[in-house]
């Protein structure tokens, strides 16, 4: 632990270093706004990082079917259609979607309960819908919370507007948990229901709704929106939306051969996407070139441990098994230039035993 710590503080003493030189200005200390644009983002002058895995409400790409999707929610919730679905591989853009379905109904006159993760138990998850509706002071009784839930559905409805309870992640509920969820849609009027139920998951909650103690619930599902892959155009219109919402200017750096070859490792999957486009950038940058092609792309794959064999690669479900990803260190490169001289020998001696990415960057440090 001790050489990592070692290697962490150096890692980051340089970023700064390197900072202070960007900046011209060696007498302050680097302001929050000063490590906004780092590693390739500066290099290929872009304002962020297009590829980032963390969602950006501000980068928010909604192809053709995750726009009937929300669409199809909507209308199930604003004509009060009761239960639901959205179903998906991992990282296809469901919680995207539902995040989008939330800003969309906050305007008007949806009232919702968005559960985001529901791994808890029923007591514990009826907490949850009550705090995600405003409520403070929730009682231990499972009773004065159904009694407090009935009496707010009452009268929000009598109010013209409409409760939503939205649940993301929902094929990790049990199916103990699944049944109570379907009882919480027995709130209804003589002709509505009071409460929607919007439940998304991935594809395994359509196999968790066939089993027969569950039949009731799949029963009661008025509406079933499903995303799938992306093909190739829309590989190619998810990168450019990116790369120009990340402040890029003129074209993308991928070349068709590369956007080909990310269609093709990625299987389509947005999230993986991201990773291949990411570690694509920062292994050109790493090579100072301004282009990203087939080489970087495989390579890129390499280092997320993703097959690049086209036997190997699924167009659609199931998604093959393989390693959990490793996310890439935030390593600052061009080190020979701010690296603080007492440094050097922990760098250059973590540097041979490093994989060839990180190694690549850290070889002028030696």
């Amino acid at each position: 632990m001790g050489a990592i710590s070692a290697l962490l503080e150096a890692v980051c003493r340089t970023h700064k270093a390197l900072i202070y030189k960007d900046i011209g200005n060696n007498d302050r200390f680097p302001r929050e706004s000063d490590f906004k644009v780092t590693m390739y983002e500066r290099f290929f002058g872009l304002e962020k990082a297009p590829f980032s895995m963390v969602p950006d409400p501000n980068c928010v790409h909604l192809t053709a079917q995750h726009g009937d999707a929300i669409s199809g929610l909507v209308f199930g919730i604003m004509e009060r259609r009761g239960y639901l679905l959205l179903t998906g591989e991992a990282g296809l853009g469901k919680t995207t979607a539902l995040g989008a379905l939330s800003q969309l109904v906050a305007g008007s006159n949806v009232r919702s309960s968005l559960i985001f993760n529901p791994t808890l138990d029923a007591p514990e998850f009826l907490e949850m819908v009550l705090l995600n509706f405003g409520f403070q002071h929730i009682p231990s009784s499972k009773t004065q919370r159904l009694k407090i839930l009935q009496d707010f559905l009452i009268r929000s409805d009598a109010e013209g507007a409409v409760s939503a309870l939205i649940v993301d992640e929902a094929h990790k509920l049990s199916a103990e948990l699944l049944e109570e969820v379907r009882l919480l849609g027995n709130f209804e009027a003589s002709d509505r229901k009071l409460l929607q139920i919007v439940l998304a998951g991935q594809n395994e909650l359509v196999d968790r709704l066939n089993l027969p103690e569950l039949w009731q619930l799949k029963q009661r599902i008025a509406i079933r929106m499903s995303l799938k892959r992306l093909d190739r155009q829309a590989v190619e219109e998810y990168i450019r939306f990116r790369w120009g919402k990340a402040g890029g200017a003129g074209d993308i750096p991928f070349t068709n051969g590369a956007v080909e070859a990310i269609a093709k490792w990625s299987g389509g999957v947005p999230r993986l996407i991201n990773g291949i486009c990411d570690n694509a950038l920062l292994i050109a940058f790493s090579d100072e070139s301004h282009t990203v092609d087939v080489p970087q792309v495989r390579e890129a794959c390499k280092e997320l441990d993703l097959p690049t064999t086209a036997s190997l690669i699924r167009v659609e479900p199931p998604v093959p098994t393989r390693p959990a990803l490793r996310p890439v260190p935030p390593v600052q490169t061009d080190l020979s230039k701010g690296l603080l001289e007492r440094e050097r020998p922990i760098l250059s001696s973590w540097a041979d035993s490093q994989p060839s990415l990180l190694k690549r960057w850290l070889r002028l440090a030696k």
